[in-house]
């Protein structure tokens, strides 16, 4: 009989790094809520330029995609989380004093940059911490960073808005960054080796368990020996970055807009434009975990990406084919939000499939860096369609978008999918490690 393994490591790892990225996520869209909610008006932003200081965030945000990825397999992803938390807190409160658009996209693009590195570094320290086989639910409670940030963000947004103003929305959501800074020094680690507080009996498992996951790539190139380009040699990967591309194009063009839409077809206030846009992110929150779940016990990775990203457009499409009747409109949005991270975990789990481990942590910069240009056209997409031809039609276009991502998976190749009931072969090390 098995003895149960402590599981320490999901509330001391994932708890603070879900909390970081829920803050990062509110500093990142809460300019979807300044925006109609007076920020237009005050400092004469059109919908054109909207979509850019929506946008030119993902612009910034691909400088440290790569350098992150890196300082966390090779460094300290703790540190470098750390100081980027005074960046956002600084950023944040700064674009609370802004007098004109020029200002507004300097901060914007500064907040790129600062929040650059998180995601491949939590990734990249997820995977540090937890073997394959429990990978894809570590990487769905990360995920959930987006849901839950939109959750808080829409109602508490929408509410210092309607009581005081949009200016006071970045000062207070950036003051929230220091309390959080505090909570990360002191709880997380950046592997089992350095954690004190790990129980013996969970920090032997874990040792065990991902020396497993290092065998499979035993034939993998010491971290000195993976340069860069060879992640842009590996045809996979690239195909990942394309998909990743078009997904966040689909992604951010929903989210930041979203605000702007539920207001055109409800006719409501900010705050009831707040309460309105949680909804979605709590549908997020059971795709995640359904998804996950499904490509977890099914080990078809590549399937669960296609069905996630051709179901988000499938919604897109229906809100706008249902926009005259406001309540089936309000319920494609909403599927819309279950489907918009559904994705995310088992593409996430992928890159660690097509490449050894070393060039898999400059990867997830790449892809994610690259991908997320994604996020400056979608937002921009739809800021000029809608200048141009209305709304309805830049929907469709974000629709259109997840459309390719959906095809480009099918490309993907075969070894990105897992058996998860084949029995692992332990070699003679493991076999000692877990007789001690």
């Amino acid at each position: 009989m098995h003895e149960k393994i402590p599981g320490t490591r999901w509330y001391r790892v994932i708890a603070p790094i879900l909390i970081t990225c829920i803050i990062s996520f509110m500093d990142r869209v809460n300019i979807s809520f300044a925006l109609p909610g007076g920020m237009d008006q005050d400092l004469a932003i059109t919908s054109q330029m909207a979509g850019m200081v929506s946008g030119i965030f993902f612009i910034g945000y691909l400088f440290l995609q790569v350098p992150g990825g890196r300082i966390a397999v090779n460094g300290s992803g703790k540190r470098f989380i750390a100081w980027s938390l005074i960046a956002w807190m600084v950023v944040s409160i700064a674009t609370g004093f802004v007098t004109n658009h020029y200002q507004l996209l300097a901060l914007r693009f500064v907040l790129g940059i600062s929040e650059g590195g998180m995601l491949p570094v939590v990734l990249t320290m997820v995977s540090n911490w937890f073997p394959e086989k429990e990978l894809g639910r570590a990487n769905a409670f990360v995920m959930m960073f987006a849901p839950l940030g939109g959750m808080f963000t829409a109602p508490i947004s929408g509410y210092i808005i309607n009581v005081l103003d949009w200016r006071w929305l970045f000062i207070i959501e950036g003051l929230l960054s220091a309390a959080v800074l505090l909570v990360w020094w002191l709880v997380i680690a950046d592997r089992p080796e350095e954690a004190r507080w790990l129980p013996t009996r969970e920090k032997e498992y874990l040792l065990r368990e991902l020396a497993r996951d290092r065998a499979v790539h035993s034939n993998a190139a010491p971290v000195s020996k993976a340069p860069l380009k060879a992640v842009f040699r590996n045809s996979g990967l690239m195909k990942l970055v394309a998909l990743n591309f078009f997904y966040q194009t689909g992604d951010y063009g929903y989210t930041l807009w979203l605000p702007s839409i539920l207001k055109n077809l409800t006719g409501t206030n900010m705050a009831g434009v707040g309460l309105l846009a949680a909804i979605p992110f709590v549908a997020t929150i059971l795709g995640i975990y359904a998804i996950s779940w499904l490509s977890d016990r099914t080990g078809k990775r590549r399937l669960w990406v296609m069905v996630s990203l051709f179901c988000f457009a499938a919604a897109l499409l229906a809100s706008v084919v249902l926009h005259s009747n406001i309540v089936a409109s309000y319920i494609a949005l909403v599927v819309c939000g279950f489907f918009l991270k559904a994705a995310t975990s088992p593409f996430w789990s992928i890159p660690g499939r097509i490449a050894s481990p070393e060039v898999a942590g400059g990867a997830r910069g790449v892809i994610n860096g690259l991908g997320n240009l994604g996020g400056f056209c979608g937002p921009y997409l739809v800021g000029i369609m809608t200048m141009l031809y209305g709304q309805s039609v830049a929907v469709c276009w974000l629709a259109g978008s997840l459309v390719v991502a959906g095809i480009i998976t099918v490309l993907l190749p075969r070894n990105c999918d897992i058996n998860p009931s084949a029995p692992r072969k332990i070699g003679a090390d493991e076999r000692l490690m877990s007789v001690k």
